[in-house]
């Protein structure tokens, strides 16, 4: 059975262009054959940010943590685990000020744990998450993805990279707001029909 984790951090839910784009890949994986799919709504869960107390009790051994760390560790805790069991990891996300959503950065300053989800070593560091496919539904309405005013690709992929997550896809609805919107989403979903086909 293949398990796909589905990160959303779009605010606008079911109307979210990523949102949608997401859905259909998810969707079309699961078709191929026996999935478990989990989905994390960030937007819709307050994600928190990290704070220098809930910083330490994520490096805190477990064995080690008092009530209180591990109260506030459980969240990174679990979020780890998701991404550790997954599979595939679909991430679909608006670009907001030409970069990813703040829910989104809350996530991933929670899941990159040295000595969980990579490590370091003499060389630098090195990602312990290998052997997964991540596939990214961006959605923005001006922002060109891998033009210069493009922080959020660039930005994701590297650290899903850091994490050992090199398998990376892109399926952007991106310009959305220009003349050509409606031929820009729609080439977006048939893209992400063809990556679940």
């Amino acid at each position: 059975m293949t398990h796909i984790l589905h990160i959303k951090a779009s605010i606008r839910g079911d109307e979210s262009i990523s949102n949608q784009l997401g859905d259909r890949i998810v969707a079309g994986l699961s078709a191929k054959g026996e999935a478990r799919v989990t989905t994390r709504d960030l937007a819709a869960e307050d994600v928190p940010f990290v704070s220098a107390e809930r910083f330490a009790a994520n490096l805190a051994p477990v064995e080690q943590r008092t009530a209180e760390q591990a109260e506030l560790a459980a969240i990174s805790d679990q979020l780890i685990e998701e991404l550790e069991a997954a599979d595939t990891i679909v991430i679909s996300s608006p670009v907001y000020n030409f970069t990813i959503p703040a829910s989104l950065k809350a996530w991933a300053d929670l899941v990159a744990r040295a000595g969980r989800t990579f490590k370091y070593t003499e060389t630098g560091p090195v990602g312990l998450l290998e052997g997964k496919k991540a596939y990214l539904a961006v959605a923005s309405g001006g922002t060109k993805m891998g033009s210069e005013i493009d922080f959020m690709s660039p930005w994701l992929t590297f650290f899903l990279g850091f994490l050992g997550i090199t398998d990376i896809e892109i399926v952007a609805a991106d310009g959305v707001m220009g003349r050509d919107g409606e031929d820009i989403i729609a080439a977006a979903r048939e893209k992400a029909g063809h990556i679940a086909g």
